[in-house]
């Protein structure tokens, strides 16, 4: 793709997404939210293959369908109401309307088949951008939304936890295991969203670190598959050595970094006296962690036959690890012991 066009669609991806963030009114969130889509099925339908088409286009589909749902929420409450603010939504049904738009564009389960279909179809560049970017506007518009139905909130919370640990351990396709790996961490950061939103800012935050730094790992190894992470030993030992950590931070494995949301929501659900949501959390995070387990299997205790092709691949000249590789990493492994300082100043 021309840098220029690239360029462009990047800079409409941040501006839809300031668009949404900044505005408190519901027709201007919903032309940032449709400024942050148009610009990324270009990048989704760039490689020309048949699967980046069917991808982009079942995308385009699915946001314009939850986009529908959220211009009718918002008229419908403009009529009740009189109100175009997103904080003066009271009325149930177009709280409810909204809360579903927003979950179909988010990938909240029930609403959640699609993510894993469309993110096997996009490059790794793109996918990360699916998983991380596009999280951010559709979950500012619920961090000011009213939220007279908890019930509705905390029960698609608890099903994304189950169906992401449940859904990614039979998947050897690298994407589609961290698009369920997705809807997963979307459940844990929904399941505090009424209690604690600036929790759930910090496990967004933390979210887009650790899945920043594992999807750069896979494109540095050219990796799509779990076959393909048995050849990585060959190719970068040390970053070899370092990725099941970082797997393991996503599985939320103390004492590493993905711990520290975690344990911070299940103390939450418990003062709010959610505690069959908390259990059920917890036993549903031990399948996630079994499928990242799984990876760091396939990566460091498995070898690919012993071919020259791929002993030799050592020798010849490789992609070389980034600065900010480096840094996620480390950010990704080593921030537990400031977690408890970063949320009471932001508290």
């Amino acid at each position: 793709m021309n840098p220029y066009t690239m360029l462009t669609l990047l800079m409409g991806l941040s501006l839809g997404t300031t668009i949404t963030i900044t505005s408190s009114h519901w027709l201007l969130a919903w032309m940032g939210l449709e400024i942050n889509t148009l610009a990324i099925i270009p990048l989704m339908a760039q490689n020309h293959h048949p699967r980046s088409v069917e991808a982009s286009t079942k995308y385009f589909l699915i946001q314009a369908t939850a986009a529908a749902m959220i211009l009718f929420a918002s008229s419908t409450n403009a009529w009740t109401t009189g109100q175009w603010n997103i904080n003066e939504m009271h009325h149930p049904l177009p709280v409810t309307i909204m809360t579903l738009g927003l979950a179909l564009k988010i990938g909240i389960a029930p609403l959640h088949a699609w993510m894993p279909e469309i993110m096997q179809g996009l490059d790794l560049t793109t996918g990360l951008i699916l998983a991380t970017w596009q999280k951010v506007a559709p979950f500012s518009l619920l961090l000011q939304m009213n939220q007279n139905t908890p019930e509705l909130l905390t029960t698609m919370a608890v099903m994304s936890v189950m169906v992401g640990g449940w859904g990614g351990l039979n998947q050897t396709q690298l994407r589609k295991i961290m698009a369920y790996s997705s809807i997963a961490h979307i459940g844990w950061m929904t399941l505090v969203l009424q209690y604690q939103p600036k929790l759930t800012l910090m496990t967004l935050i933390i979210y887009i670190m650790m899945t920043f730094s594992t999807f750069s790992i896979f494109k540095l190894m050219k990796s799509t598959s779990m076959n393909m992470l048995a050849t990585s030993w060959s190719k970068h030992p040390m970053i070899t050595a370092t990725t099941p950590l970082i797997l393991l931070s996503l599985g939320g494995l103390p004492p590493l970094t993905g711990f520290g949301p975690k344990w911070l929501i299940l103390s939450e659900l418990t003062k709010q006296e959610l505690n069959t949501a908390a259990v059920i959390t917890a036993l549903s995070a031990l399948l996630s962690l079994y499928f990242y387990l799984r990876l760091s299997y396939a990566m460091t205790l498995t070898v690919s036959p012993n071919t020259s092709s791929i002993a030799n691949q050592w020798r010849y000249n490789m992609s070389k690890p980034s600065h900010h590789l480096s840094v996620s990493t480390i950010l990704s492994l080593m921030t537990l012991p400031l977690l408890p300082g970063i949320f009471m100043i932001m508290n």
